[in-house]
């Protein structure tokens, strides 16, 4: 193996020989770091290079990785002496040359070290980049902390919300469940701490709708529960209730026309909902609110006849207001459709009074607004005679970039008339990028091509 072909081993026999040279001479157990010493000294990529036998090639390797030698482990139960940096640089390589079953006998060995060998070994498996691995030497003790960080960044998201739990951080642990998909544990703990509005969403990716809407409603957050109400399918046996809840609110907030016609369609769908009282009194009554009542009194009297049931027309597919405008913004446009909906039912809608503040010049964390309602002024500034930049109406969105960068607002926006808009805040954006893993690749991959965009712009 050595460069200069004059060092090589002139046969297998002569190799051999000179193996057992070496473990004779080390006069104690040989493990996988022993034998990289050799390996290192004939490949000659230390500054030890030389004789590959010799009974201090095996101590010189071993505290590279360890930071102390084998004869010294009494010594070095005591303060922890970090490993010098150019000696970590030449284990780390070493390392990385290791195959699999030196690399799995390596960790054998050093689980049986003191905590200041094991340390010094971690740091050799961080920068060799096997974090699974330096997890592993840090858990059990008191550094579950930095083993659940390590877990993820390895990937293992299981270990890494177990050992999340085990130091009482039960918020990560359960955003680490939801992330590999163990819904039902995340829910569990996001019951525990309260959390409702991650509870909610946790229950829609459950698929249980008709229990996160009553969540939503507790949290007053309408768009949210109206986005769950919707995904309640015909068959379901809360189908009717949800309906009758849908019905009510489009009544609360002016849109009586959409809930007649939703109302007219499910009472005509089946002959079990042609008989239901709370969908007749429903229908009747929204036909008297809109001054129909001739037809109101027709109803009526078929009802009180006990006319059969006659089948109509389907429930009619009811808008998801504003979904069109999230779909468009560039940083979400290769989004699946299970992820776009749940990105789209964090937004809440929120509204502003004509001269009102939106966006404040140089506040961080502004979150995502998409315009519904009403027309906004773009300012580069707070001052009365600040410069009007843009007027943006329905469809505009403002602070995507605050969404992936918490950079201070370059502008400052103000309403110039009544505004109705869906907002994002910056907490939930990256809740949902912690939990959303295939998600937030395509969205950090389109900002990238995005400001790569701007950046080729600013240039030419």
């Amino acid at each position: 193996m050595a460069k200069d072909p004059n060092q090589r081993h002139a046969s297998c026999q002569e190799l051999q020989a000179d193996l057992e040279h070496f473990l004779v001479s080390q006069a104690q157990t040989v493990g996988a770091t022993q034998i990289a010493a050799l390996v290192t000294e004939v490949l000659g990529t230390g500054p030890d290079a030389g004789s590959p036998g010799g009974g201090e090639s095996g101590d010189r390797f071993h505290t590279r990785i360890f930071g102390a030698s084998p004869a010294g482990e009494d010594a070095a139960q005591g303060a922890k002496e970090p490993a010098d940096p150019e000696e970590l640089d030449i284990a780390v390589q070493a390392y990385e040359e290791f195959g699999a079953a030196q690399r799995e006998r390596l960790l054998e060995d050093a689980a049986g070290a003191s905590e200041n060998r094991r340390q010094n070994l971690v740091e050799v498996l961080r920068r060799a980049r096997d974090f699974r691995a330096a997890a592993k030497l840090l858990e059990g003790g008191r550094s579950d902390a930095e083993a659940a960080a390590l877990y993820e960044q390895a990937g293992d998201l299981g270990a890494a919300a177990e050992a999340w739990l085990r130091v009482g951080n039960m918020t990560r642990a359960a955003a680490v469940f939801e992330r590999c998909g163990r819904l039902e544990l995340a829910l569990d703990l996001y019951q525990k701490l309260g959390e409702r509005q991650t509870m909610a969403h946790c229950l829609m990716r459950l698929k249980r709708p008709m229990e996160a809407a009553a969540l939503y409603r507790e949290l007053n957050n309408v768009h949210a529960e109206v986005e769950a109400l919707r995904s309640v399918p015909a068959g379901d046996p809360q189908y009717r209730q949800a309906v009758l809840r849908l019905c009510e609110l489009m009544e609360h907030y002016g849109h009586t026309q959409r809930a007649l016609a939703l109302a007219t369609a499910v009472l005509q769908a089946s002959e079990e909902s042609w008989r239901d009282p709370d969908l007749r009194a429903l229908v009747l009554r929204l036909l008297r609110l809109l001054g129909r009542q001739a037809e109101a009194d027709r109803l009526q009297a078929r009802m009180d006849e006990g006319s059969p049931w006659v089948r109509g027309a389907p429930p009619p597919l009811t808008a998801l207001e504003g979904y069109a405008y999230f779909k468009s913004i560039p940083i979400f446009g290769e989004l699946l459709l299970e992820d776009m909906r749940d990105l789209y039912r964090m937004a809440r809608q929120m509204e502003f009074q004509p001269g009102e503040t939106l966006v404040e010049k140089g506040a961080r964390g502004v979150g995502l607004l998409v315009l519904l309602e009403g027309t906004v002024d773009v300012f580069i500034g707070p001052e009365a005679d600040a410069r009007l930049l843009n007027t943006l109406g329905p469809g505009a969105h403002l602070g995507e970039i605050s969404l992936v960068q918490d950079a201070p607002a370059s502008a400052h926006v103000r309403a110039r008339t009544a505004v109705r808009a869906l907002h994002i805040s910056r907490e939930d954006f990256q809740h949902y990028l912690s939990t959303h893993d295939a998600a937030a690749l395509r969205i950090y991959r389109l900002f990238t091509l995005n400001l790569a965009d701007r950046v080729r712009a600013l240039s030419t």
